[in-house]
């Protein structure tokens, strides 16, 4: 594995894969993973876009590197592709967090993991309807195990402003119980142009993760597209 860097280059910037760590983007095929993975590849992270399909990988990660040449882009399916990375960000519905970590666990021990999943039940996306366990992250840590050094982030950020580049537009809450795996996650999302803060521990999640539905509704009873949060500091 690659030494772990993150020195929060402008998005970009493209510096050498060797310097940085590799991400595997899990649910790399979809809206939010594919925007997570374009703009880390932009920034001049190695990325690895990971589905159940490999096929599905390869042709997501081609079109990618059209877009990004002298990007560094790999696929795979879900099991190597979260083996050959230092990060691994789980990107996928939350109908799928489960099946998706138990498939991957064995590779997980020691990394930091950063969950985005938002538990979205539909047909009621717009009701906050958070798991028992209090948050859909520390469901996940209870799949992975204290061994893993799981965050979650990018709750609030719509994927196609961040597919747009337009992510800077609002601000992303980083939680984790390990300090120095948060002070990661908010260099890879200030490397990819996007203004993130510390949101405290994992269970703090589920304010962010609750938030969706809030945004959703905000979205439809204002008719507009991809609402977000932004954090204003007092004097």
């Amino acid at each position: 594995m690659n030494p772990l860097r993150i020195d929060g280059e402008p998005a970009t910037a493209v510096a050498s894969p060797q310097t940085r760590p590799a991400i595997a983007v899990l649910g790399g095929t979809g809206a939010l993973g594919s925007a997570l993975a374009g703009q880390w590849a932009r920034a001049g992270y190695p990325v690895i876009v990971a589905s159940r399909s490999r096929e599905k990988a390869v042709a997501a990660a081609a079109a990618l590197r059209a877009q990004l040449p002298d990007a560094s882009v790999d696929a795979d399916e879900l099991g190597p592709a979260a083996s050959h990375a230092d990060i691994v960000v789980l990107a996928v519905p939350y109908a799928a967090q489960r099946a998706t970590l138990e498939a991957v666990r064995h590779a997980l021990p020691g990394k930091i993991l950063i969950d985005t999943t938002v538990p979205l039940r539909p047909p009621k996306v717009g009701t906050v309807q958070l798991p028992a366990a209090g948050c859909a992250a520390v469901e996940a840590r209870e799949i992975v195990g204290s061994d893993v050094r799981v965050c979650s982030a990018f709750h609030n950020v719509a994927a196609a402003k961040l597919g747009a580049g337009r992510a800077g537009e609002c601000d992303v809450l980083v939680f984790g119980d390990d300090p120095a795996a948060r002070e990661v996650v908010i260099a890879l999302s200030k490397a990819m142009g996007v203004n993130a803060w510390h949101g405290g521990p994992l269970a703090n999640s589920a304010a962010a993760e609750a938030l969706t539905s809030v945004l959703i509704q905000i979205n439809r009873q204002y008719r507009v597209k991809g609402a977000g949060l932004r954090i204003v500091l007092g004097e």
